[in-house]
Formats: C-alpha cells, structure tokens, sequence
C-alpha cells in the first residue's frame, strides 16, 4: 500500500469536493486505508466566519459537536454562529445566554428551545432514543441549580439520561440519607455546591462511583465567589473525588457523559 503523508495538509486547508473525492478513490483503490482516510478527515474541516471558527469535524474527533461559549458574542455572532453550526450538525449547544440571545436565535431557528434554569439554548434534530442511565446530578443548596442543571444539560445532550437531586446540602443531610438508593446506583455523580462544598466528599464516603464536584460561587464573603468551596472540593479526603473549575457545570456534565459511555 502507497504510503500517503498524512500532514500535507494542514487545519487550515479548504474542505473542497475534489479533495474529498481523491480521498475516497485512493480507499476504493487500496491505496488508502480506511483507518488513514478517517484519520485524514478527523481534523478537516473548519469554516472560517471571521470573527469564529467553527469546528465541524469536532463530533467525528471527540464524539460531540463544538459547544458554544455565549459571553462576550454579539446576537449577530450568536446567531450566525447556531445558524451554521446547526446546517452541519444535529446537535447544538449555547451556553451562558439570556432570554433576549435565545429569541434573537429562536427567529432564525424555530427548533431552538431555552432552558432558563440552564442559561442554555439547545437544538437536537437527532433521532429520539431513551437516554442511556447512569448520572445523578446533585446540588447542595437550590442557589446551585443553575450549575447543576448546565451539567444536566450538556450530559442530555449527549445521550444521557439525568436523575436530578436538588437541595440536600450538610445543614440537613438527613436530605441527602433519604436518596441513598438511587444515589448509590448511579455510575457518576456530579456535586454541586457553594459555600462551605462539603457535599461532595460526604457523597465520596458513600457511593462506589466517581464524584465530580463542582465549586460555585454561592456563598457569602469568605467564600471568595467560589475559591472556598473548591479549595475544600480540592482537600477531599473522600476518595474517588475529582473537582472542575468554580461554576463550571458544563464542564462536569461532558465529563459525566464520557463516563457514562
């Protein structure tokens, strides 16, 4: 088999049909092997907005689309950028939105649903399936339900089914006691709390599976928005407890849903 160099062409280079169909032909010759021909197509191609990159070749790398970041996007961005995002994929995820970005959207893409507690816009033209169990998302306080429900969220969206546990913080953990069962038949928790964050170590000590825990920055003045809690989070002496970023609830539910795979 011809040996092909495989970083001729770089991230930058323009998806064309030509490229596309000398690819396929040295497959179908033997000159290429299937393996090489996806490896090839794993990193190609990006369309170039100007202002944005989009990575449409994401889900083929890494199983998920490329998840937009709303904070500091104007409409125009946001909306241009679900608008191309969602010609190419059937899955699409806006984070950290309001109500006003979500209608500017929903104009463009009728299919566009917001979910208020989430801040996040979500469009999923992919065939229904029952999601695949396993995740529990728990919160310490009802303050952290947006957190959480980012986390909820993105895990959905990838094909998880969520159980959600809200409001079972320390101060009356006998809250947390009556979920013990369906806590302990989750594969992965994902803890979210402010304050003092002591909830995910208290569910490390319980359950067999990974804890994910999640720092927010709920919580009044030594809470330091959020660097008290994870440096608690941090200092677990429950094992099996990984911590992400302070509010970092997207990141914690595609951790989940990779787990859960």
């Amino acid at each position: 088999m011809r040996k092909v160099n495989r970083n001729k062409r770089s991230a930058g280079h323009k998806f064309s049909q030509r490229w596309l169909t000398d690819l396929l032909k040295q497959v179908r010759a033997g000159e290429l092997s299937l393996q090489d021909a996806v490896k090839q197509l794993s990193i190609l191609p990006y369309e170039d907005m100007v202002h944005a990159k989009l990575d449409h070749h994401r889900s083929l790398r890494t199983g998920f689309p490329e998840v937009v970041f709303g904070p500091g996007k104007t409409r125009e961005q946001l909306v241009g950028i679900a608008e191309r995002l969602a010609a190419h994929s059937g899955r699409v995820l806006i984070t950290r939105v309001d109500l006003d970005a979500f209608r500017s959207v929903k104009k463009r893409l009728p299919d566009a649903v917001y979910n208020a507690d989430a801040r996040a816009i979500i469009i999923d033209r992919t065939a229904k399936r029952a999601g695949k169990p396993g995740i529990t998302v728990v919160t310490g306080g009802t303050a952290d339900i947006p957190v959480a429900e980012e986390a909820a969220v993105t895990a959905e969206m990838m094909g998880n089914k969520v159980e959600r546990i809200f409001d079972v913080g320390v101060a009356g953990i006998h809250r947390l006691f009556d979920h013990l069962e369906q806590v302990r038949s989750a594969r992965v928790i994902v803890a979210v709390a402010g304050m003092d964050g002591v909830l995910p170590a208290v569910l490390g000590g319980l359950v067999t599976c990974p804890v994910i825990a999640v720092p927010t920055s709920i919580g009044y003045g030594a809470n330091f928005k959020g660097i008290a809690p994870l440096l608690t989070m941090l200092n677990s002496c429950a094992p099996g407890v990984a911590v992400v970023n302070i509010d970092g609830g997207f990141n914690a539910g595609y951790l989940a849903g990779l787990i859960n795979r």
